[in-house]
C-alpha cells in the first residue's frame, strides 16, 4: 500500500522535477552564456542592468547627505570665520579711534605749547578730568593743583580764548569756573586793543553765551566782530580772545545796546587746557604815583 501511493507521489511531482531541471539548465547555459563582442557573461550584464537603477539611487541619496552634511560644515566654518572677521574689524576699528584720539590729543598739546611758548607768562597744562554744568554752577575740573602751581583766581585759557579762572585747588587738582557761568565776570573790548567799544562780560548760563555790558549805543557794533580782554579784571591779561559778536540789539546814546558773544574756546569739548601763573600788577596809590606829593598820614 505504501508502495502504490509512493509511486503516485513519484508520478505527481515529476513535474515539478522536471521544471527544476529545465530551469537550472537554463540558469547554467545563461549564466555560462558570453556576449560575442566583449566576451563577457550574459547574466553579469543582465545584473548591472537590473541593479543600475539601484545603485544610482543609491548613490544620489549618498551624494544629497554627504552634500547636506558638507553645506553644513561650510556653513559653520563661514559662521566662524565671519565672526573672526567681525572681530578684526572692531579691534581694527577700535585702534582707528585710539589712534585718531592720540593725533587730535598731539594736535591739541602743540597748539597749547605754541600758546604757552608765544606768552609772556609762565603756564601750567592740565587735562579736563571732570565737569560739572549744573543748572547754578557751570565748571571744570583739571588734574594739576597746587603743587604745580596752581593757585586760586588764576586764568585758564586754550588756543581758542579765555576758558574761566580757578576758583579752588587742592594738591593735585583745581576747580575751575568758566566765563559761561552766571558768577562770571571779565572786561572786554569790541574789535582791538585801543578801541572805545568798552565793556565787561558775563555769563549767561545754560544757553552758552555771554553777556556783554556797558557798551554805548553809539558804537558800532556788528555781528562776527572778534571781542578781547582788557586785563582790567584783574583775573585776565590783556589781549585774550573772549568770542565772536552773534547778536547786537542796538542802543542810544542814553542806552547801551544788547550784545551777545560766543567763546572761542570750544568750552563744550575741553580736553586740555593752559593755567596762566599770572596775577595781575598790584594798582600804585595815586598819591605814590605823584611825585613830589608827601603819603597820607592815617
Amino acid at each position: 500500500m505504501a508502495a502504490i501511493r509512493t509511486q503516485r507521489e513519484i508520478r505527481q511531482r515529476a513535474p515539478w522535477y522536471l521544471f527544476g531541471l529545465l530551469v537550472l539548465n537554463f540558469a547554467l547555459m545563461s549564466y555560462d552564456a558570453r556576449d560575442p563582442n566583449t566576451k563577457q557573461r550574459k547574466v553579469r550584464s543582465i545584473a548591472q542592468t537590473i541593479m543600475y537603477p539601484v545603485q544610482r539611487g543609491a548613490s544620489g541619496a549618498f551624494n544629497w547627505v554627504g552634500g547636506l552634511f558638507g553645506n553644513v560644515g561650510e556653513l559653520r566654518r563661514a559662521a566662524s570665520e565671519n565672526q573672526q572677521l567681525r572681530q578684526q574689524v572692531d579691534q581694527m576699528q577700535s585702534e582707528l579711534r585710539t589712534t585718531r584720539e592720540r593725533a587730535a590729543q598731539a594736535e591739541r598739546l602743540e597748539q597749547l605749547f605754541k600758546l604757552t611758548s608765544a606768552s609772556e607768562f609762565k603756564s601750567v597744562v592740565a587735562q579736563v578730568i571732570a565737569r560739572d554744568p549744573s543748572m547754578w554752577f557751570d565748571s571744570i575740573t583739571i588734574d594739576k593743583g597746587r603743587l604745580a602751581g596752581v593757585e586760586v583766581n588764576m586764568p585758564v585759557v586754550t588756543r581758542g580764548g579765555i576758558v574761566g579762572r580757578v576758583v579752588s585747588t587742592s594738591p593735585l587738582s583745581a576747580q575751575v569756573m568758566l566765563i559761561t557761568d552766571e558768577k562770571s565776570g571779565a572786561g572786554a573790548v569790541i574789535g582791538q586793543l585801543g578801541s572805545s567799544a568798552l565793556g565787561s562780560i558775563k555769563g549767561m548760563g545754560e544757553n552758552g553765551l555771554l553777556e556783554m555790558r556797558y557798551v554805548s549805543g553809539l558804537e558800532k557794533v556788528q555781528p562776527g566782530d572778534p571781542v578781547v580782554t582788557t586785563g582790567q579784571d584783574a583775573i585776565y591779561p590783556q589781549g585774550y580772545k573772549v568770542g565772536d559778536v552773534v547778536e547786537v540789539r542796538p542802543g542810544s546814546a542814553t542806552q547801551a545796546q544788547v550784545i551777545h558773544i560766543r567763546p572761542s574756546a570750544g568750552l563744550d569739548r575741553l580736553k586740555e587746557v593752559a593755567v596762566l601763573i599770572y596775577r595781575a600788577p598790584e594798582k600804585v596809590d595815586s598819591d605814590q604815583s605823584l611825585p613830589n606829593v608827601e603819603k597820607k598820614t592815617k
